[in-house]
This record gives structure tokens, sequence and C-alpha cells, in this order.
């Protein structure tokens, strides 16, 4: 309502993850600019790159360049297009009732948690900060999945 609201917390963060298998990975976040057309995600390798579409619009085309390509080619969807933003409680809802872990677990949620509060403490203390707490990397979604289903 024209108000002004003073922000308490960074709002343009950028950090640097050395994963535990031996990935390196960067991560840029701002509320600071007006626009962007950076890839929202993409997978650099010894053998190429992965480019993801915006996660936020769940949809899109997944993009390889191998090394020695001429262009980017598609990787065709291996799952319904049908998925939606409800599919995170709708897998909940599932694991719930058939007794399996469902993939946004709370041990997830507190190692993303703890990532989140080690880069803005690393960025405070100018040094490296070692994260202890460990997550399962959740299955995927089985292939061939009927349209509205998300347990074979």
């Amino acid at each position: 309502y024209g108000e002004k609201i003073k922000v308490e917390v960074p709002t343009h963060v950028a950090g640097l993850m050395n994963f535990v298998d031996g990935p390196i990975g960067s991560i840029i976040m701002s509320f600071d600019i007006w626009y962007s057309q950076l890839p929202r995600i993409e997978i650099y390798g010894a053998q190429g790159t992965l480019s993801v579409p915006d996660p936020n619009t769940l949809g899109g085309a997944v993009r390889i360049r191998q090394a020695g390509d001429s262009d980017w080619a598609e990787i065709q969807h291996t799952h319904s297009d049908d998925i939606n933003r409800g599919i995170g409680v709708a897998d909940m809802a599932y694991a719930l009732r058939s007794g399996r872990q469902h993939r946004a677990n709370g041990e997830m949620a507190f190692h993303v948690l703890d990532l989140m509060r080690a880069i803005e403490e690393s960025s405070d203390l100018g040094r490296h900060i070692v994260i202890d707490s460990r997550c399962d990397r959740p299955d995927p979604l089985p292939v061939g999945l009927a349209p509205g289903t998300l347990d074979s």
C-alpha cells in the first residue's frame, strides 16, 4: 500500500558450495535486480552442459550440449507435462498413505535451511563453513507413470 518496509535480511546473496561427492556449485539469489535472462539452473560437467528451464514455471525444454556438439539438443521428457504446483503436497499424501518417506521431507528441509544459514554465516565471517547436516537423496519419480499418479 505504498508503505516502505525495512528489510532486515540480505537481498542479494552469492555462494559457492563444495558437495560431498566432489562437484562444486555456485548460487546467486537476488531481489535487487529488475530482470534477468540468466539460465535458472545449469549443470556443467566433464562431458558437457545441462540447462534446465525456470523451475517456477514447471515447464519448458531441458537442453544438453555435449563437448564437441555444434548446438544444443532438447532432451525428451520422461514424465507427464501435467505436473504442476501441487506435486509436493500430492507426493506427501501418497507417501503417508503408502508408508514411504516423501521426497521433500524434514531431513531435506533442515539440510537446505542449514545450507542457507551457512551461506550467510560464511559471508559474515569471511570464511568457508562446513555443514554438518546430511540428507538422503530422494528416489526420483518412476518413469512411465500414468498422468495423475506418483507411485508405480
